[in-house]
C-alpha cells in the first residue's frame, strides 16, 4: 500500500481509538490494561491492602513487593480489627508530621541537644539500635512499633550498613531511618547493658524516680537477653509513668518483649481494642511493617516461578541447630524424617527399588530447606530422587543457600536470610526448629501454625519429636519475672489468661487465645 493512504488510515483511526479510551474509561474499563499495553493504575484491592493494614497511596513502583506478595501467599482469614486500621492511619499521620527532616523533627533535635524539654511538642520518638541476628531484629522492632503506637511515639529505626537495602520503607510519604547526623550517633554504638545513662542503671542508683522533676531530655532503654532486674522495671506502670514524660528513647533490643506489654495495666484496653485475636499481633504487624526491597524481591520471586511454583504442595523446613556437639546432623536428620513421616507431610520411600524414569503420575511436591549448612538438603534430596515414593508422589527437594555461619552483619548474607524468610512464609505446611526466632518470624509472616522440632539434648531425640504450634504467636525469650504491683518474684504467665508458656521453651511466655495450653 502505498504510503499517503496509510498515513489517511491513521489519522482517521486515532480520534476513533481515543473516544473508544475516553468511554471505557468511564466504564472502569481500559483496553490498553486488557491489551497489557499499559499498567493498572487503579487503586489496589481489599486483600492486596491484607484487609486494610496497608496505606493504599504508596507509589508501587518503589516497592513491589507491598502488594504483590498476595500473589504468593494463600489469602489471609484472620483479618484486623477496625480500630487497629484506624490506628495505623493516625500513626502515620503522626510519623510524617515528627518524621524525619520535618520542622517539627528539626525544632525536637534542637531541644534534645540543648537537653530543655518542651511539654508542649506534640512529638516524641523511640529510636531502635540493632542487636543480634535478623530474626531478633525484626522481633524486635515489631515490639518497638507497638510500643510506639501505644504511646504515641514516632519510631526510627539506626539502620546500618547490614540492614542496606532490605525492607521497603513502611510510612507513606516519611522514612523512619534516623538520619545520619543524629547529634549522638557515634555514642549508640557504645551503648550497653552497663551504660550508666540507661534507664535500669539510673533507677538502681536512684538518679531517676517519679518525683524527680529535672528529667532528662533522652534515656537509653535495654532490652536484650541478658537484661537485668532493673531494665525489666521498663515493664512496670509505675516506670513508664517516668518515661512518657522523655521526649526521646533510644531502644536496644534484641527480643521479641511485646508480649510483656499485655502485663501492663495502662496499656490493657488500648490492646484489647487493637487485638481482639490475641495470636495475630505479629502477623498483623510484621505485614504491616516488613516488606522485601526491590532487589529482595527480585530474588524471592525468581526462585519461587523457577522451583516452587509448579508443585501441587510446598512444605518449608527450617532447620537452626544451636549446638553442633549436643545436636548432630545425623540425629536432626532422623528427627526430620520421623516427624514429616508421622505428621503424614512427606511420603516415605522404598529404599529397595530406584528410580529408573519419572512416572510424573502422583501429586508433586516441592519441599524448601533452609539451613547453614547442605547436609540436610543432600541426603533428602538423594533419597527422593533415586528411590520412588510408596504413595507414587513427586518429591523434588531444594535450598536456596547454605552460608556455613551465620553472618549477621554481613548485608549480603541479610539479605539472602530474609529471602529466604519470605520463600518459608509462601508455603502450604511449615516444620520449623524450636527456639528459632527465623521461623518465629516465617510463620508469623505466613500466618501458619508449623509444626515444630522441639530441641534435641544430650544427643537424645525428644518423644515426641515434633509437635503442633498451639499459637502463631513468636515466643518472648527472655520475659521479666516480677509482679510489679506485688513487688515479687513471679511466673507471668501465670498473671492473665492469654499468656502461656511456649511450646519449645519452657520459661518463655507467648499471647494465646484461650486458657487452653
Amino acid at each position: 500500500m502505498p504510503w499517503f493512504p496509510k498515513l489517511a488510515l491513521l489519522l482517521i483511526a486515532l480520534p476513533v481509538l481515543f473516544i473508544v479510551v475516553l468511554i471505557c474509561r468511564d466504564k472502569g474499563f481500559n483496553p490498553m490494561v486488557a491489551a497489557g499495553l499499559m499498567h493498572d493504575s487503579s487503586q489496589p484491592t481489599s486483600d492486596a491492602l491484607l484487609g486494610g493494614l496497608l496505606p493504599p497511596d504508596i507509589r508501587r513502583k518503589s516497592c513491589l513487593s507491598r502488594y504483590q506478595s498476595i500473589s504468593y501467599h494463600k489469602s489471609s482469614p484472620h483479618k484486623p480489627s477496625p480500630y487497629l486500621v484506624s490506628k495505623l492511619r493516625e500513626y502515620e499521620k503522626l510519623h510524617k508530621r515528627c518524621g524525619p527532616y520535618t520542622k517539627s523533627y528539626k525544632k525536637s533535635i534542637k531541644e534534645l541537644v540543648s537537653g530543655q524539654i518542651d511539654s508542649s511538642s506534640n512529638c516524641r520518638y523511640v529510636v531502635w539500635l540493632a542487636n543480634c541476628g535478623l530474626g531478633n531484629r525484626i522481633l524486635s522492632m515489631t515490639s518497638a512499633f507497638l510500643y510506639a503506637l501505644l504511646t504515641d511515639r514516632v519510631l526510627l529505626i539506626n539502620e546500618e550498613s547490614d540492614m542496606s537495602n532490605m525492607f521497603c520503607e513502611p510510612f507513606p510519604d516519611a522514612s523512619w531511618i534516623l538520619p545520619e547526623d543524629f547529634p549522638f550517633m557515634n555514642q549508640l554504638y557504645s551503648f550497653g547493658r552497663d551504660y550508666a545513662q540507661s534507664f535500669g542503671n539510673m533507677l538502681e542508683n536512684r538518679m531517676i524516680n517519679t518525683s524527680t522533676e529535672l528529667l532528662p531530655s533522652c534515656l537509653y532503654l535495654y532490652l536484650s537477653h541478658d537484661y537485668d532486674h532493673h531494665d525489666k522495671l521498663f515493664f512496670c506502670d509505675q516506670e513508664q509513668a517516668i518515661l512518657r514524660n522523655i521526649p526521646w528513647l533510644i531502644m536496644k533490643a534484641n527480643i521479641y518483649f511485646l508480649p510483656s506489654l499485655f502485663l501492663m495495666s495502662s496499656f490493657e484496653e488500648e490492646l484489647s481494642k487493637l487485638f481482639p485475636d490475641k495470636e495475630m499481633v505479629f502477623h498483623h504487624l510484621g505485614r504491616y511493617l516488613f516488606h522485601p526491597s526491590n532487589q529482595v524481591w527480585k530474588l524471592i520471586t525468581s526462585y519461587y516461578k523457577k522451583y516452587l511454583a509448579k508443585a501441587e504442595e510446598r512444605i518449608g523446613i527450617q532447620i537452626r541447630i544451636f549446638d553442633n556437639k549436643t545436636s548432630p546432623v545425623e540425629h536432626v536428620m532422623d528427627q526430620i524424617l520421623t516427624c514429616t513421616d508421622k505428621e503424614k507431610l512427606l511420603p516415605r520411600v522404598d529404599m529397595g527399588k530406584s528410580i529408573v524414569a519419572p512416572s510424573g503420575k502422583g501429586k508433586s511436591k516441592a519441599v524448601l530447606i533452609t539451613s547453614l549448612v547442605p547436609y540436610y538438603y543432600e541426603k533428602m534430596m538423594n533419597m527422593y530422587s533415586k528411590h520412588p515414593t510408596l504413595n507414587g508422589e513427586v518429591v523434588a527437594v531444594y535450598q536456596p543457600s547454605h552460608e556455613e555461619e551465620q553472618q549477621s552483619e554481613n548485608n549480603v548474607h541479610n539479605q539472602k536470610a530474609w529471602a529466604e524468610i519470605n520463600l518459608l512464609s509462601m508455603m502450604d505446611v511449615l516444620v520449623t526448629s524450636a527456639w528459632s526466632t527465623f521461623g518465629y518470624v516465617a510463620q508469623g509472616l505466613g500466618g501458619k501454625k508449623p509444626w515444630i522440632l522441639y530441641k534435641i539434648e544430650n544427643k537424645t531425640i525428644p518423644d515426641p519429636v515434633c509437635g503442633r504450634a498451639k499459637s502463631l504467636e513468636p515466643c518472648f525469650h527472655a520475659p521479666p519475672v516480677y509482679d510489679c504491683k506485688a513487688k515479687r518474684e513471679v511466673d507471668t504467665a501465670t498473671i492473665i489468661p492469654y499468656l502461656r508458656h511456649c511450646e519449645d521453651i519452657y520459661w518463655g511466655i507467648k499471647l494465646f487465645n484461650s486458657t487452653y495450653y
